[in-house]
């Protein structure tokens, strides 16, 4: 393919949440160690899934893939790379200091701040510095979706810029030594990033036109940041087997009006389109056959309709849901599986029901107003917009803690609020305002990918624990946001997920970590599935008849479930079926038959 010969040294791997950017890195790695290449596979995401993809236990150091020769992969962890960044901050410092000085910075380097600048650190590493992967040909960079993508793009010119400029020697992650020490491996990261010759950020979408006005943005941005050298890749495109299906000819449909529709920045870029496959990405042999657009013969079991039938729809939620009149509800699970439909639709409901809205994102990526569509009367909307933030908390800063300084600390307190760290604990303090409005109504939220919104929780625990040991000094909101959090009548968290192995395995493990917070979620929500759709296309039958082991595996997991089944719109939201007699009458005219 000359999307492989094409291959340069470093690959990125982009896009809205849900194309398939995990399974193209993957199936593009194998394929290039195939041919004989050396191949480092990386993940960026805090929430990676290359372990089970891959079906290899991974670490922060390169691990071999067993049944492919010259393939390695790793996963950035975050929290790991906190841990050493710490202590290489802090160990010249034991022995020398009293016990005191070393626990405040050890203190003032536990947020999420650190966690980020670290991860970065490693993938500067991997980006920036050849020595690093030099028993590698080609170095391929699996990353979180497209707004975190981008902020981590952002940072070698941020940091590097911030580092040029500041004369202080201070930072809110402390003295500068330590990042200072890094500044040239920055700049290498950035030279590499921008070298047409070396760096490729391949654009990975679905033929569905939020996604890929999501991969124009990007592609603007990136082309803003100096990225030079872009392609696209065009991921499950559909072609109906059996005319007389309705719901594979509305799916083949539109694919075909998408990619007619296809914005002229995109139009100009080197192109690959991928089939839809029948079965779900898993594993080496599977993932060969992605680029090869052949079709693997896999049994599957006999489809359960009844239990279909027997799961409620996300109408049946809704009493429950505004039950106590005010409140917030999250929408949480992994990127691309519908997270801002659900929302959306929620909130619409609730307005249509009587009720005082605001509905809200986290995500940088940040689609609810495109989700909304037309106006609702009654319906606040917004989204926590990180740029606008950080000049709000600057602001405050400078007018508090400022207040008092003399000229030469005022510039060293702005040289400090000039930090990319600054935008982390600005956004933070944007999500506790907004949790907060739930005494008044209710908030809707539409969550970040499951990684980043892990994060974010941890930084409530981490603040939490700040407060109390400061007595305090935290704004009220603030103080309030993790007894808020896990107060299961002021606060309704919502797993999304699609009917298949990683969304599931993801929302699981979200759901693991949330609990061990004391935070307990309140529903599942199935999205997009075909279980109790009438199908005929061989492909649609076989995607059907294996939804059903995930069915059953997240009623082991819930509490509640409820199923949303795909439907052919072009818009996200959806519309909530108010009454049973509703939801009989669709359940009646699509019963599948039994393939």
């Amino acid at each position: 393919m000359d999307f492989l010969e094409r291959a340069p040294r470093h690959l990125f791997f982009t896009g809205k949440g849900g194309v398939g950017k995990t399974s193209v890195a993957c199936a593009t790695a194998i394929a290039l160690a195939d041919r004989g290449r050396r191949v480092l596979l990386v993940s960026t995401d805090p929430a990676s899934n290359l372990d089970e993809v891959l079906e290899t236990e991974l670490g922060s150091t390169p691990t071999a893939i067993r049944t492919v020769p010259r393939l390695s992969a790793l996963n950035i962890d975050p929290e790991a790379a906190a841990l050493a960044y710490r202590e290489r901050m802090v160990a010249p410092y034991r022995g020398v200091l009293p016990d005191a000085a070393i626990r405040s910075i050890e203190e003032q380097l536990s947020g999420a701040c650190t966690v980020e600048i670290a991860a970065f650190d490693e993938f500067s590493k991997l980006l920036g510095a050849d020595a690093a992967t030099q028993d590698f040909d080609h170095i391929l960079f699996d990353t979180a979706p497209t707004g975190h993508t981008l902020r981590l793009l952002e940072l070698p010119a941020a940091w590097t810029g911030f580092l040029e400029s500041n004369v202080g020697g201070t930072s809110c992650l402390g003295p500068l030594a330590g990042l200072k020490q890094q500044q040239s491996l920055y700049a290498a990261s950035r030279h590499a990033l921008v070298d047409a010759g070396r760096t490729v950020v391949v654009l990975v979408s679905r033929p569905e036109r939020s996604a890929l006005r999501e991969a124009e943005r990007t592609r603007h941005e990136l082309s803003g940041l100096g990225v030079l050298r872009i392609e696209l890749v065009v991921n499950g495109l559909f072609v109906a087997s059996d005319s007389s299906d309705a719901v594979a000819v509305a799916m083949e449909r539109r694919g075909v009006t998408a990619l007619c529709e296809l914005p002229d920045g995109l139009r100009s870029l080197p192109r690959t389109d991928l089939p839809l496959l029948s079965f779900g990405l898993v594993g080496i042999p599977a993932l060969r056959t992605l680029l090869t657009g052949t079709q693997e013969s896999i049994a599957y079991a006999p489809l359960d309709a009844e239990g279909s039938v027997r799961t409620p729809s996300l109408a049946a939620l809704l009493p429950a849901l505004e039950a106590g009149g005010h409140g917030v509800i999250m929408t949480m699970g992994k990127g691309g599986v519908g997270k801002t439909s659900v929302a959306v639709s929620i909130a619409v409901e609730l307005v249509r029901r009587g009720h005082r809205v605001h509905l809200t994102t986290t995500d940088p990526a940040a689609h609810v107003v495109e989700a909304l569509g037309d106006a609702v009367s009654g319906l606040t909307v917004n989204r926590i917009d990180p740029l606008a933030e950080t000049r709000f908390y600057a602001d405050e800063v400078m007018k508090t803690a400022g207040a008092g300084l003399d000229a030469a600390g005022r510039a060293l307190l702005e040289e400090d609020l000039r930090s990319p760290c600054t935008e982390e604990i600005a956004v933070f303090r944007a999500f506790a305002r907004t949790v907060d409005q739930g005494e008044q109504g209710f908030v809707v939220i539409d969550t970040a990918p499951t990684g980043h919104t892990l994060l974010l929780l941890d930084a409530a625990e981490t603040y939490h624990r700040e407060v109390l040991r400061t007595a305090g000094q935290a704004p009220d909101e603030v103080r309030r946001l993790l007894p808020r959090l896990r107060d299961a009548t002021f606060t309704k968290i919502l797993l999304v997920t699609l009917p298949e192995a990683t969304p599931v395995h993801e929302a699981a493990q979200l759901q693991r970590d949330l609990v061990r917070a004391d935070i307990h979620p309140f529903a599942w929500i199935i999205n997009q599935s075909l279980l109790s759709l009438a199908v005929t296309d061989p492909m649609l039958v076989q995607r059907r008849a294996r939804e059903g082991r995930f069915h059953d595996e997240v009623r082991t997991l819930a509490s509640r479930v409820a199923l949303i089944p795909w439907t052919d719109t072009q818009s996200s939201r959806l519309e909530l079926a108010s009454t049973t007699d509703a939801e009989r009458s669709h359940a009646s005219a699509a019963a599948p038959s039994s393939p």
